[in-house]
């Protein structure tokens, strides 16, 4: 497990402190200090990263401290990470250097001033944050218009997430082949015609009994999100300058409706509710099941088996579940919204007020952030796992090999991709992609589904978080609501006739009401035109 977290600042430091430098602890930077020559004498710095535990001992480590001089001493927490964070922030015992998750933990650290302020701090020695990041600083501001935290992940990336997975050689047995490899979407009405064919020409395989379509129980998320993708949904209903639930989409009601259709045909597994994951992806495996409705790599486990034991091996590659987009009647195809991606980012990393060289601090985050920063931290060292060739970047093929026989272990002993600490999605200059092992080679599920979904992709950013703070009583409310939601969505899905299906719908808004649905809605309508305030 992890060591305990625990502020650093009582260690002799190699380099001048910020009072020595005349640079506050604030973060209040010294305007005769220069951001041209960042200093590069050895400093450590404690970082609690909520994700990674590792020592920073590896060959990506140890090149990012020669650039910098800067040795990391990685903290991770014994246990839940949002407890630990809890403890430190109450305790006052603070690592130089944090990353923690976007939402309710990061605003308490920022509302409780455990946070420096960024922006002086970049405007003297962040020219590589100011170039790369743009106008993510702006959108990434709090309330007070300050900066308290760099994003990782952002930038919007068109990427495909969830779509209908299908495998491939039973929709060319069904008669889809013009459709199998081409990126045409299917009309719902051709998706329901697919499913019942299976049915009808798969009522068993090697005696067990077969179903059209399953899904995983555990992932209720993948599985809405699929289904909304399909009808163009978005994470909230916009309507007469308001923000409502998804709920009160007229089109919600169509989804549970035609969701309830392929239940009552025996379209559906009856089991689906109650499928946990290792049983999800054990029927998956099975060669009984024709579709599902998830994020494409969550097939990974099965597409492996059913390769493995494909009949004719020349076309084991389909045999395997493929993604594609299925749109629902009267919705744009260009308009599906099978790709909810936050410009935003995942985590927050900042700069807590522990720290005492905060200058130091933002030249070391500036250099992770610069484009050299990032094909070192996801691609590793060049002439040890890439090469520069014909001015772009070529990874070595015992890299590709070794993450493909063992990403953990790969990972673990060569440091890339590790840390993902300040990380931008999409390509570097020479069009490689900062992601080596993401987006450098993809296999052909990936490459279809970036072919037929990764127009869906939609940036979630202006719908992020506008639910009520934590610890408030709307928060209980939201709790509430959102257990509302899960109880009634399966019900819906499963009740005995669409008449039944929508007296559960109307039933789930009347007990949301009385939960506080409409003050919750008060609260996502302010906050969103807050947001949008800050943001111009």
């Amino acid at each position: 497990m992890l060591a305990a977290c625990g502020s650093d600042n009582e260690k002799p430091s190699a380099s001048p402190s910020a009072s020595e430098t005349g640079a506050p602890a604030t973060g209040e930077a010294s305007e005769s200090a220069s951001a041209s020559a960042p200093d590069s004498k050895p400093i450590t710095f404690t970082f609690f990263d909520q994700n990674v535990g590792d020592a920073f001992n590896n060959p990506v480590a140890q090149e990012v401290t020669k650039r910098t001089g800067v040795m990391l001493e990685i903290q991770q927490p014994t246990g839940n990470p949002s407890e630990k964070l809890n403890l430190m922030l109450a305790s006052n015992d603070l690592p130089d250097l944090m990353a923690i998750s976007r939402g309710d933990l990061l605003n308490k650290y920022i509302a409780a001033g455990a946070l420096t302020p960024l922006n002086d701090l970049i405007d003297q020695y962040g020219p590589h944050i100011k170039e790369m990041y743009g106008d993510m600083l702006n959108k990434t501001r709090h309330t007070d218009g300050k900066n308290y935290y760099l994003a990782n992940w952002y930038g919007l990336e068109q990427y495909p997430i969830f779509g209908f997975l299908m495998r491939m050689d039973v929709l060319k047995e069904l008669g889809a082949v013009d459709k199998a490899e081409n990126g045409q979407p299917f009309t719902a009405q051709e998706f329901v015609d697919l499913l019942k064919s299976y049915k009808a020409k798969y009522p068993t395989v090697d005696g067990k009994s077969t179903y059209p379509l399953t899904f995983n129980g555990e992932n209720t998320g993948a599985i809405t999100g699929t289904f909304k993708g399909m009808f163009g949904l978005m994470p909230y209903y916009e309507t007469n300058g308001e923000i409502k639930a998804d709920v009160k989409d007229p089109k919600y009601i169509e989804m549970i409706k035609f969701m309830n259709s392929l239940y009552t045909q025996g379209l559906i597994d009856p089991e689906w509710a109650t499928n946990k994951t290792a049983q999800y992806e054990q029927k998956l495996s099975s060669g009984t099941i024709f579709s599902t409705a998830d994020a494409f790599w969550n097939a990974g486990k099965p597409n492996a088996i059913l390769k493995e034991e494909a009949k004719d091996q020349t076309k084991k590659e389909e045999a395997q579940f493929f993604p594609y987009k299925v749109v629902a009647d009267g919705v744009d195809p260009a308009k599906t919204t099978f790709g909810p991606k936050s410009s935003l980012g995942w985590d927050g990393i900042g700069i807590s007020k522990s720290n005492k060289d905060p200058v130091r601090a933002i030249q070391f985050l500036d250099f992770l952030a610069s484009e050299e920063g990032q094909y070192l931290l996801m691609w590793g060292v060049e002439g040890v796992h890439w090469d520069m060739k014909d001015g772009k970047h070529v990874p070595k093929p015992e890299v590709l090999e070794g993450f493909k026989k063992d990403w953990g272990g790969y990972s673990l002993k060569s440091g890339i991709r590790k840390w993902t600490w300040t990380i931008k999605n999409g390509p570097g200059s020479d069009g490689t992609p900062y992601d080596l092992i993401g987006r450098y080679e993809t296999d052909k599920v990936a490459d279809l589904a970036i072919k037929n979904l990764a127009d869906t992709s939609f940036d979630t950013a202006p719908y992020d978080n506008l639910g009520p703070s934590g610890g408030t009583p709307e928060a209980i409310m939201q709790q509430k609501v959102n257990e509302l939601s899960s109880k009634y969505f399966p019900r819906m899905v499963m009740a005995p006739n669409e008449g039944e299906a929508v007296k559960l719908y109307e039933k789930m808004l009347q007990e949301m009401e009385t939960a506080g649905l409409s003050k919750l809605e008060k609260v996502y309508t302010e906050n969103f035109t807050k947001r949008a305030e800050l943001w111009k």
